[in-house]
């Protein structure tokens, strides 16, 4: 279908209906409207969020603003909403950084801030930060300070009625899509551990808020092991371990994140149940894909052991199994948890094949439809984890398991025909070490195999 075509018949053309008719008409109609089309977000999709929101469509509500054709509540209104969607769905290039919109929310933000507190209204400062921070991902380091207070002042609220839930939700939210996360202040980063555990005993967060602040703390762990690995020379921290994995480990993140992917994955396997034909990305899709993407971060550098890996590394290969006819982009993101496992000291090479991520990697080897992207990855986990199989163990009891199961998985690649399997990717080994942008993936074919 032409681009014209599904704009004259899809979503698109009803929001830019609704976007045109908001200039001339009162207050509270531009208000009605706003609100129906957040509603008609729900129902976009990537292509048609591209089409309907673009820089030129922010700088005509820059202009509106100027010219008095728009209030500042409807403005935010309708931002708000939109940079919800752009966080859920990932539907369009960072266009509001371009514009001259955001230019003016940043000004007004601060200008609101500098007030006293007696003038200074609150809940606008609420929605600038909000509009701001889930619309535009890379924030200068010196507005942090305006940031956080502000939204975690409403993070911390602990009633459990919607309205206040769906305001913890938009702050944690907005929270999580900092640029970097420069969130590394120990006072703000105890309050949202904070946070987690009271959810723990109550129960008083959404899923999505849930989610964000353990994205929260999962991002400042990230950053802090990777500035700690190639800034040579810095000392960082005493002991051999960041102490933000120890936080992480205390707090459950691999027991929690498990209970989350498997209750989100019934959902998933639900819609697709109802709606075999055509399964659209639900929100239950996106809460998937975000937590497999904070989960590829974590597996990237964390070194602690912990019990709990074996049931969140099951619980993927069960969200790959729900969705692998339906919704690749979440088996690719699956794909990409196991190569990170795979990687990772803190990951037992027991724990990662009994969570069955060599069954995944083969059953996509053997299908006619794998893509490069998907095939670098396989390769690459097959790299780490034959690697780590063919070492030798310190420990006598470790050796004799890690030689038990040596011989499992010797005799499993030969029944599975797995050696013939990579041997038909010999000749593209090149290509795909270039494909993935790395120099993991071996060249020599026999760093694939295992030898017993």
């Amino acid at each position: 279908m032409s681009i014209c075509a599904w704009v004259e018949t899809g979503n698109a053309k009803k929001g830019i209906e609704l976007l045109n008719e908001l200039e001339d008409c009162s207050e509270e109609d531009q208000r009605q409207k706003i609100i129906e089309l957040n509603e008609l977000m729900k129902h976009m999709n990537c292509k048609e969020f591209r089409f309907v929101f673009t820089t030129d469509l922010f700088n005509r509500i820059s202009k509106m603003i100027d010219e008095k054709k728009i209030s500042l509540k409807n403005v935010y209104l309708l931002l708000k909403r939109l940079g919800y969607c752009k966080i859920m769905k990932g539907p369009w290039i960072d266009v509001f950084e371009k514009s001259s919109l955001s230019g003016k929310i940043q000004n007004a933000m601060i200008s609101e801030s500098k007030k006293k507190n007696e003038e200074r209204n609150d809940n606008l400062l609420v929605d600038l930060c909000e509009c701001y921070l889930t619309l535009y991902k890379d924030h200068s380091p010196f507005l942090k300070w305006l940031f956080m207070p502000c939204l975690l002042k409403v993070a911390l609220k602990k009633d459990e009625n919607e309205v206040t839930q769906k305001e913890v939700e938009m702050a944690l939210l907005a929270l999580s899509n900092i640029g970097n996360n420069k969130l590394d202040e120990e006072l703000y980063l105890n309050k949202i551990k904070r946070i987690v555990k009271y959810h723990q005993m109550h129960h008083n967060l959404t899923c999505l808020a849930y989610q964000s602040a353990w994205e929260i703390l999962v991002r400042k762990f990230y950053n802090y092991n990777y500035m700690r690995r190639f800034r040579v020379g810095r000392r960082f921290h005493t002991g051999e371990e960041p102490f933000e994995e120890v936080e992480l480990n205390e707090l459950h993140f691999a027991r929690e994140a498990a209970r989350e992917l498997d209750e989100l994955t019934k959902c998933v396997d639900y819609q697709i149940k109802e709606e075999k034909e055509k399964v659209q990305k639900t929100e239950e899709m996106s809460l998937l894909m975000r937590w497999l993407q904070i989960l590829g971060l974590y597996f990237c550098l964390c070194k602690l052991w912990n019990l709990e890996f074996l049931v969140l590394l099951c619980n993927v290969a069960k969200v790959y199994q729900a969705v692998k006819d339906y919704f690749r982009k979440i088996c690719r993101l699956c794909i990409d948890v196991f190569e990170a496992a795979s990687e990772s000291n803190g990951v037992k090479i027991y724990d990662l094949w009994g969570s069955g991520a060599d069954d995944v990697i083969l059953e996509q080897f053997h299908k006619s439809t794998l893509d490069d992207k998907m095939a670098c990855k396989g390769l690459e986990f097959y790299v780490y984890a034959s690697r780590r199989l063919n070492e030798k163990e310190g420990f006598p009891f470790e050796e004799a398991k890690r030689k038990r199961l040596k011989r499992k998985v010797f005799e499993k690649m030969e029944e599975e025909g797995y050696e013939d399997c990579i041997l038909s990717f010999h000749k593209t080994f090149n290509f795909h070490q270039k494909k993935s942008h790395s120099s993991k993936l071996s060249l020599n074919v026999y760093d694939y195999f295992i030898y017993v």
